[in-house]
């Protein structure tokens, strides 16, 4: 009688499983950098996808400000927004502010989640003074966010008010440090 392959396969069925596993590796490693790549993976029903797209084809110009309602603050770098174009319908995305990096919710400590709860408060704060507009937008790292330079009626730069602040530190892509490293004990 003939040995069973296990689970069932044949041996065909074990020759293409590796070819399998290196293949679903492949499109997993693809996966965060589809915004950089020419072709798009379907996202039909991501909203936040859809809407940050059509953002930035419509922007424009650089020094273009466009006004924003504030919906919520995430946390003390990034926001939700309705973001009104000149065409078109109003359309929500979530914003990073340019240049910074702020302590996470998520906190690894609780030092980096006290930081964390003040710069959300600040940003709130700042966000509060009115006629918040948006610049200078670009795509960010995550889909369905953007990045871009942030004013409102009293505070040109909220990036910069940040950072003076204190509730953030400069950013500029790539890794970024832990919060609970930075804090004396």
């Amino acid at each position: 009688m003939f040995a069973r392959a296990p689970f069932g396969l044949s041996s065909q069925g074990r020759r293409t499983l590796p070819w399998l596993f290196i293949l679903a590796v492949a499109i997993g490693a693809m996966l965060p950098i589809r915004q950089w790549a020419p072709w798009r993976l379907p996202y039909a029903f991501d909203r936040w996808s859809r809407d940050t797209d059509t953002i930035l084809r419509q922007a424009g110009a650089p020094e273009i400000r466009h006004p924003v309602d504030v919906i919520r603050t995430i946390d003390g770098d990034t926001f939700v927004a309705r973001v009104h174009l000149p065409a078109g319908p109003d359309l929500t995305t979530r914003v990073r502010l340019r240049g910074i990096d702020a302590p996470e919710l998520k906190a690894a400590c609780p030092q980096e989640l006290q930081m964390a709860e003040a710069a959300t408060s600040a940003l709130r704060e700042v966000l509060g003074q009115g006629d918040v507009a948006i610049y200078h937008v670009g795509p960010d790292k995550y889909q369905g966010r953007i990045v871009a330079d942030v004013g409102t009626r009293t505070t040109d730069n909220v990036s910069a008010a940040m950072l003076a602040a204190g509730h953030a530190r400069p950013y500029n892509g790539g890794h970024r440090l832990g919060w609970c490293a930075n804090v004396t004990r």
